[in-house]
């Protein structure tokens, strides 16, 4: 409950400290600079292609999971695969079927390294349960969830606990609005629950505030509210919360801190049509900030995409390029697919092969990626991933 008032207190004291105290903020009606920005002039990049000698490791789907040493993905197979660091197979394991011991279709997986212990969450079971296996492929244990909890983006918070955004309310509000009726009168609002890796003890519960207004737009002359954009995010701090509606990005620590990040202006709730903070991440010298905007009968798929200085507050429109790759521009916090995220240090692309190659027997690559898309074979080899450590 501390957490919980705290919440609110510190939102509501938001709009009269935000600028005396120097928080960061994105003004979504300014029409800011757009400028180029070369990859290799913000952050260090090397390429990763994953080892195809074996057919049991070539891949169809995407990354689910990187630690320090591993990468995890999945397989249309419906294969969970683990690799090196260095793109070498580790192991591999499927649990699919029907058994108690068993996964319908995996959603989401979190693997430990260090304790060798693969969290996954069943989308078969309408996201309401966590799996445990080793990476072989083991059962350990089921983890139980609050009763009625939905899990929608499951985060390894520290060690010894998991974070995840319930979507169970969400859920049933959306449920509301799709069908034209009234919501209850009462503020829209996101619970977050932070449980333990071995039983599922809730150690933390806390709920972020949101206003009346509920995100969403017209489709099809029916009410689609949005709640794609609170997911609890991962970051070398802790995790990255947020609603929406309510117009600020929050850290949370494993020491039970909540922080405001960054905040918008002007207010989401005051804007037609309605332009919200959908992805937000911290890295080295920059924050890369994702600003879209909902229109009737249009998906939130317009977005701009923001780079922010931290030594000087300086906001740009982001145009991003890599020299070793002439014609392709590249985004930070798209969501166009699961094909590129962040990870701890940095972020990530996938490289889809094909178009490598379509762009190589055009001379539009150059160094250490032409290098290494002349020795592959889009039919037999998986695609490149591209690691970036900005500075």
């Amino acid at each position: 409950m501390y957490l919980t008032v705290m919440t609110f207190f510190i939102t509501s004291c938001l709009s009269d400290k935000q600028e005396e105290e120097g928080l960061a903020y994105i003004d979504v009606r300014k029409n800011y600079p757009e400028k180029e920005i070369l990859l290799t002039d913000i952050a260090d990049v090397h390429y990763l292609h994953l080892n195809t000698d074996d057919d049991d490791y070539l891949y169809d789907g995407w990354i689910l999971s990187i630690t320090e040493n591993t990468i995890v993905l999945n397989a249309s197979t419906d294969y969970n695969l683990f690799f090196s660091k260095d793109g070498n197979p580790k192991s591999r394991f499927n649990r699919r079927g029907q058994g108690p011991e068993e996964y319908r279709n995996v959603w989401q997986l979190i693997y430990d390294e260090k304790a060798d212990e693969v969290f996954i969450v069943d989308l078969g079971n309408d996201f309401s349960s966590i799996l445990v296996y080793n990476s072989s492929g083991m059962y350990k244990r089921k983890i139980p969830l609050p009763q009625g909890a939905r899990i929608f983006n499951l985060n390894e918070l520290d060690e010894h606990s998991l974070f995840f955004s319930d979507d169970a309310i969400v859920v049933k509000r959306n449920r509301l609005l799709y069908m034209g009726q009234q919501l209850p009168q009462e503020d829209y609002w996101i619970p977050f629950y932070r449980i333990s890796k071995t039983d599922g003890e809730v150690l933390d519960y806390l709920e972020l505030p949101g206003t009346q207004q509920v995100i969403g737009a017209y489709f099809d002359g029916r009410w689609d509210a949005i709640n794609l954009f609170n997911v609890p995010m991962k970051c070398p701090e802790g995790v990255l919360i947020w609603n929406a509606e309510g117009d600020t990005i929050y850290l949370y620590k494993s020491d039970k801190t909540l922080i405001p990040v960054i905040y918008q202006t002007p207010p989401v709730a005051s804007l037609n049509p309605n332009e919200f903070l959908a992805f937000f991440i911290d890295r080295g010298q920059y924050q890369f900030i994702t600003v879209k905007t909902l229109r009737d009968n249009i998906r939130p798929d317009y977005a701009k995409y923001y780079m922010r200085y931290k030594n000087t507050g300086e906001v740009i429109r982001l145009k991003l390029l890599l020299p070793e790759y002439k014609g392709k521009e590249f985004y930070i916090g798209s969501y166009k697919n699961h094909k590129e995220a962040y990870y701890k240090n940095g972020y990530f692309w996938e490289l889809d092969l094909i178009e490598l190659k379509q762009a190589y027997s055009e001379n539009r690559l150059s160094g250490k990626l032409k290098e290494l898309v002349a020795t592959l074979n889009e039919d037999e080899d998986n695609n490149v991933f591209m690691f970036v450590d900005f500075k």
